[in-house]
């Protein structure tokens, strides 16, 4: 598919490319990027060239990952948005920020455009979000965008060859007014699996 480009007041959000391996490289030297999420360490130059050539490229044509940089007006990187799509419906959201422009809800505000895209663009009707116990910063971007925070899996994500446990949440269309692509039953509120 072609990838689109989003915008809001302060951002634009759009696919990165071979011109954007300067500032991937940058970012990803940042300690906190290298311990929370799944890039390699170190990151070298030929990471970010076989990111931007070859993997977002081909998660865009095979519609297997849509990934989006976070740009200021003036094209400054100052983070990224992932989706994984696992049909039927569902996407898992990932996302990172450039060290020196944390703290200004860039990634916030780019989560909550891309989930709105995703919603309404690509059918998805659940959008989860992972990440490792500890990750306060990662808890902050999806509370503030929406996300219901739902419990911590045991084991429940691998990072650099070791099994850690992960936080889960999720965002659901009708969370931010939007209708479904499927119909949705939630479970009664006395339905509780211990008393099976």
């Amino acid at each position: 598919m072609r990838p689109p480009t989003l915008t809001t007041a302060r951002l634009v959000i759009r696919t990165v490319g071979p011109g954007d391996a300067d500032a991937v490289f940058a970012a990803c030297q940042d300690p906190d990027i290298s311990r929370w999420t799944t890039v390699p360490s170190p990151y070298r130059r030929e990471h970010a060239r076989d990111f931007l050539e070859r993997q977002v490229p081909e998660g865009w044509a095979d519609e297997t990952a849509y990934t989006f940089g976070i740009f200021l007006g003036d094209g400054r990187l100052t983070g990224m948005v992932g989706l994984t799509p696992h049909p039927p419906g569902a996407a898992e959201i990932g996302f990172w920020a450039v060290p020196e422009h944390r703290g200004r809800g860039h990634v916030t505000e780019a989560v909550v455009a891309v989930s709105h895209w995703a919603f309404a663009e690509r059918g998805i009707d659940r959008l989860e979000w992972r990440a490792e116990v500890g990750n306060d910063a990662s808890l902050a971007v999806a509370r503030r965008a929406g996300f219901t925070l739902e419990g911590t899996l045991r084991s429940g994500m691998a990072n650099k060859g070791t099994r850690r446990d992960c936080w889960v949440g999720s965002l659901l269309p009708g969370d931010v007014d939007r209708e479904p692509a499927t119909p949705y039953r939630p479970a009664r509120p006395d339905a509780d699996p211990a008393r099976v």
